[in-house]
């Protein structure tokens, strides 16, 4: 049965969040910190405070705290039971600053909950006869870590099934989610296990109806999760079952704390991308707030899916999404060492131990806990035990194997060989060197209760743990922790995430080398004593530091810091633009300008990683939707448009010919009206040496990486590598620099542009920002404008360098006149005075403000110029450097600058796609009027 396990409270190790912030009601006031401000310094001091905790906890009465615990209303003592001394001293004085507040329980925040969302229950229904059943503790990794939670009670199943809520799936969708998309899938893909030749037809052809039940059965999830959520509670989903599920929880509340952990491995990109539904489960986990793994090597797999199958940035805290941070880190999952350690003690596994004991008197005692299944590497566990025989006549009579596979999934043919496999290798080997009083494995098809476990545990010499792919396998640390006294030897497989974990004291080795295997269960039995116990100490440390409450109670503290870090980010991701009010201010105003970026601003959708043609996508066309509303826009008489872009003059002119526009090429080095010829608005005497140099590093980098082109243009050159491998793109775009900085570039003076996957070159001062106010005084010029303009919208894809064309139209605060104002000549401006426009109520711009930005290359080579310094450059415009700005009567409300697909930019507003933009030039053409003939 599918269900949700659902916590009333979280325990007291996960309620230190809620602590701090109740000592934040008073700090809102005193402003004394007390939790610090940096996301490290935060999760240290919930550390230490977690520490304290587990000490201050350990002196009081154990069955008082569970009372207190796990009562469904707590008091205001259990708030206090939960501080350490440091704690309540700081609560307390802060309830004699602020008494009043301090009397009030209801103004005080509500514990945190969490929720457990997972696919089975923490307990199984057994059968009895016909109509009744009995509960059972479920098995598994995260029962087991669920497990830790929970003290020691009389009645352990009645306090879990009163936190348990079920979600009930029909048979039909069980089959094809459970069954098929789950255990058939995803489970295989995931340990690197191949379909087998005959069923993969068979599979995709049913793969979309099993993928369909599979998001449905998560829409069921999330359906009763949100039925039970409440604001402030975190949501944890987990495994490979639940993967759609942080999307659906998110879709009906952006707002929820959602965190997502694999128990199993997750594979190398390259065996994920095999998976046809694999972008939508990949965006479907980046809805989380923090996806965790066992390992390491986990999350860097998973860090590379995403940035190979979807295009994303990975970065060291993990996948970036235009400004939106899913965190993925490694949470490894440990057990609750303390049961098993008190567990040796009880007289039920000391009964348990003296009979093994005296069982396998003088025999080392070698051991095998697994689930019958592909990935355990039994049959190579068994197969290595036999050769070690084979050399090692003189342990034949002197070691036994004890096995214990625990059955599963026993309807399926594939476990039933792998069955039958089993039996006939146990068979012959115990045939080969047994004896009618003692063979030398004892190999059982069942489970063990948890007495007989840790009974079996503590007798063993040698444990055995052979995975061929495992998430963590928790029987490792299980044995560790039963070792104190005898401190047997653990022999680890390198492909199991305990070896991460435990690989400094255990023997690491690879199961399908069968002889290595041999070797290593030989050198475990004549180990030193001393050596035995340098490793068990180690381990053992391991286990009893990293608990499975530990790893809970990290990933919540974790969880919630993200949230804190992503709002931090969220205050710098400018909000959407108002396309109601941005349409109403324009249809208010008389003389408007609209500055319009190219490249995927006006350019149709394509896919990030260039699936959708290189050859296509490297022509740049207009949308096909924006050609109608950007023709009556370009017909209004009260509308001028600019569209500014890097692209070089052939290419705007074949897309723009027909409107009536403007036209600024190359950053906007070269300016024309659609109906006019180009000039430029650079210096002419503009070096330009430096290009064959900067040219022959991107040829040779362009022939050393497939797919990748580099540009020359008319000042400036650049180096694409969208379409190449992503990893080997970034690596070589690094070498390029590094190349660039020691070379041909070392002494010239150059802007070294990088963008998401490319790299340019261009001389100093180029850009959109530095040539705006030229292009807006030759339009001012050539148009003869008689009024102020008073409307402005910037729209662009525009990179980081360019971007000071939006900050071009921010007012600002007033400041001294430009000294390149006061040291222009006047001979070296045109001679035709600027229009005189009438000042609105509000002041023009120009009187109000002046802009506070750093000047251009050309404007100090003017500077220059007028001290008597030898360069002169001419000017092949006619326009004065701040006749633009001069023109606008621009208030703040009338001014919207907007990125297009950019969270990270210095723009007012965001615009998500290109079809947003044609949205809002539609919207804004159905507002003007028609230019009169």
């Amino acid at each position: 049965m599918t269900v949700l396990l659902c916590g009333n409270h979280l325990s007291k190790c996960l309620n230190l969040k809620n602590l701090q912030a109740k000592h934040m009601r008073g700090n809102n006031y005193n402003c004394i910190p007390i939790t610090p401000r940096s996301r490290l310094e935060r999760l240290l001091r919930e550390r230490e405070l977690r520490k304290s905790n587990k000490y201050f906890e350990e002196t009081r009465d154990g069955n008082k705290e569970a009372e207190q615990v796990y009562s469904d209303s707590l008091t205001e003592s259990d708030s206090f039971n939960s501080l350490n001394e440091e704690d309540i001293s700081e609560a307390l004085a802060v309830a004699k600053v602020f008494p009043d507040r301090s009397q009030r329980p209801e103004e005080r925040p509500r514990k945190q909950r969490l929720l457990v969302v997972a696919n089975r229950l923490p307990v199984s229904a057994v059968r009895e006869g016909e109509d009744s059943f009995h509960l059972e503790i479920s098995v598994g990794g995260l029962v087991s870590a669920l497990l830790a939670f929970i003290a020691f009670v009389d009645d352990l199943i009645q306090v879990i099934t009163m936190r348990c809520i079920p979600v009930f799936l029909d048979e039909q969708i069980v089959n094809q989610y459970y069954n098929g998309y789950c255990n058939n899938i995803l489970w295989p893909l995931f340990h690197y296990l191949g379909l087998p030749q005959e069923d993969r037809l068979a599979t995709t052809r049913s793969f979309q109806s099993q993928f369909d039940a599979y998001k449905k059965a998560n829409q069921m999830f999330a359906d009763v999760v949100n039925r039970y959520y409440k604001e402030g509670d975190v949501v944890w989903c987990h495994d490979y079952h639940l993967m759609f599920l942080p999307k659906c929880l998110k879709e009906y509340n952006d707002k929820m704390k959602v965190g997502w952990f694999l128990h199993t491995p997750f594979p190398s990109s390259e065996i994920h991308r095999t998976l046809p539904s694999r972008t939508e489960l990949l965006r479907s986990v980046l809805a989380a707030d923090l996806v965790g793994f066992h390992t390491y090597d986990y999350a860097r797999h998973f860090v590379s899916a995403c940035t190979r199958i979807l295009g994303l940035e990975g970065t060291p805290e993990g996948v970036e999404d235009q400004g939106k941070l899913t965190r993925v880190a490694a949470f490894p999952i440990g057990i609750d060492s303390d049961r098993f350690i008190r567990a040796l003690e009880l007289p039920e596994v000391q009964e348990h131990m003296k009979e093994l004991k005296e069982r396998f008197a003088g025999r080392k005692v070698m051991l095998g806990v697994d689930r019958l299944d592909m990935i355990k590497g039994i049959p190579q566990k068994i197969l290595a035990f036999e050769k070690f025989l084979e050399e090692n006549p003189r342990w034949r009579d002197k070691v036994v194997l004890l096995q214990i596979a625990v059955p599963t999934r026993t309807n399926v043919p594939d476990y039933q060989k792998l069955t039958s496999q089993v039996h006939e290798i146990v068979g012959r080997i115990n045939g080969r060197f047994g004896t009618l009083t003692a063979v030398p494995i004892h190999h059982l098809d069942r489970s063990l209760d948890f007495y007989a476990l840790c009974a079996l545990y503590a007798v063993t010499d040698v444990a055995l743990v052979t995975s061929l792919r495992d998430g963590m396998n928790l029987v490792s640390y299980e044995f560790v922790a039963c070792q104190a006294s005898k401190k047997g030897v653990l022999i680890l497989s390198e492909f199991a995430g305990a070896a991460q974990s435990l690989g400094a004291g255990a023997i690491l080795v690879n199961p399908w080398n069968v002889t290595e295997v041999a070797a290593s269960i030989g050198y475990a039995l004549d180990m030193p004593a001393d050596e035995r116990e340098k490793r068990h100490l180690v381990n053992f440390k391991h286990v009893t530091t990293h608990t499975s409450q530990e790893w809970a109670a990290t990933f919540v503290s974790e969880l919630n810091d993200t949230i804190v870090e992503a709002q931090l980010r969220t205050r710098q991701v400018p909000p959407l633009l108002p396309k109601e009010v941005a349409v109403d201010c324009y249809s208010k105003s008389n003389n408007r300008l609209i500055i319009l970026g190219f490249n995927a601003t006006l350019t149709e959708p394509v896919d990030a990683l260039g699936r959708g043609g290189q050859i296509r996508e490297m022509e740049l066309k207009l949308h096909p939707n924006i050609k109608k509303p950007l023709k009556k826009l370009s017909d209004d008489p009260k509308t001028t448009i600019v569209v500014l872009s890097g692209s070089d003059r052939t290419v705007l002119d074949k897309n723009f010919r027909e409107y009536n526009m403007w036209l600024a090429a190359e950053n906007g080095m070269f300016l024309r009206h659609t109906s006019g010829e180009w000039m430029t608005t650079m210096p002419e005497n503009l070096h330009m040496d430096w290009v064959d140099s900067v040219k022959h590093v991107f040829e040779y980098f362009t022939e050393r990486t497939p797919r990748s082109h580099f540009e020359l243009r008319e000042t400036s050159v650049v180096w694409n590598y969208k379409y190449a491998d992503i990893e080997f793109g970034r690596l070589q775009a690094r070498d390029l620099l590094q190349h660039l900085w020691t070379g041909p570039i070392s002494n010239a003076s150059l802007d070294v542009v990088q963008g998401g996957r490319s790299v340019e070159v261009r001389a100093i001062g180029v850009s959109k920002g530095a040539a705006i106010d030229r292009i807006l005084g030759e339009i001012v010029h050539d148009k003869g404008m008689k009024a102020p303009i008073d409307y402005v919208l910037c729209i662009g894809h525009f990179l980081a360098k360019d971007e000071d064309v939006y900050k071009f139209f921010e007012p600002e605060l007033p400041c001294e006149s430009s000294p390149l104002a006061r040291a222009m000549p006047s001979n070296s401006l045109r001679s035709s005075p600027l229009p005189k426009f009438p000042v609105s109520k509000n002041g023009s711009k120009a009187a109000r403000y002046k802009k506070q930005r750093s000047m251009s290359t050309i404007e100090k080579l003017e500077i220059d110029h007028a001290r008597g310094d030898p360069w002169i450059p001419t000017y092949h415009d006619r326009t004065s450097l701040h006749e633009g700005s001069s023109v606008l009567d621009l208030q703040g409300d009338n001014y919207f600058s907007c990125a297009v697909a950019r969270k990270r930019s210095s723009a007012r507003y965001l615009l998500k796609t290109s079809d947003d933009v044609v949205n809002l030039l539609s919207n804004m053409a159905d507002h003007s009027s028609t230019r009169s003939t």
